[in-house]
């Protein structure tokens, strides 16, 4: 008698295979959105250089590209409806962001020397990791420990829209 494949087996693999893949859609969604975001970022920026102080600049480049990252990853990276919940929660998590690229822009223009043009690229790509963290919680309610199962059909039961 040979032993067939139990009937649960592949039930039970089923919903963190599609968990695993759509968390994988989130990461690659979040890093063409991050792409979209740095480009606009960078442009206010240096757009904005030549009137004011770089620090200034780079504040107000990030604050503006912030109010759209806040959108581009709400409807295309998580699939999500955007609230006033999420949409006045969304920039506390981009303190974490702000004071990582704030400090690493003052290190390298400062200390190492970086040119101001280029030290936001720069100190921005060390602070991705952090922010797609920060902004997955926030935009999708209980992913935490449990993450891994949801599926992306209903990832939210909030009802306050804006």
């Amino acid at each position: 008698m040979t032993a067939s494949p139990s009937p649960f087996a592949s039930r039970s693999a089923s919903p963190p295979a599609r968990g695993r893949r759509e968390q994988f859609g989130q990461i690659f969604r979040f890093a063409l959105v991050g792409g979209v975001n740095t480009g606009t970022f960078f442009a206010l920026y240096l757009l904005l250089h030549p009137w004011m102080p770089y620090f200034a600049a780079y504040t107000l480049a990030f604050v503006l590209s912030m109010i759209g990252s806040f959108f581009m990853n709400t409807y295309f990276t998580y699939r999500t409806r955007p609230t006033w919940k999420k949409f006045l929660l969304f920039p506390l998590t981009n303190v974490t962001n702000y004071v990582i690229q704030s400090v690493g822009l003052y290190a390298l223009v400062t200390w190492a020397g970086m040119d101001t043009r280029i030290a936001p690229l720069v100190a921005a790509v060390v602070a991705i990791p952090f922010t797609f963290l920060l902004s997955r919680k926030i935009l999708i309610p209980g992913t935490g420990a449990g993450a891994a199962e949801q599926t992306g059909a209903e990832p939210e039961r909030s009802s306050s829209t804006v």
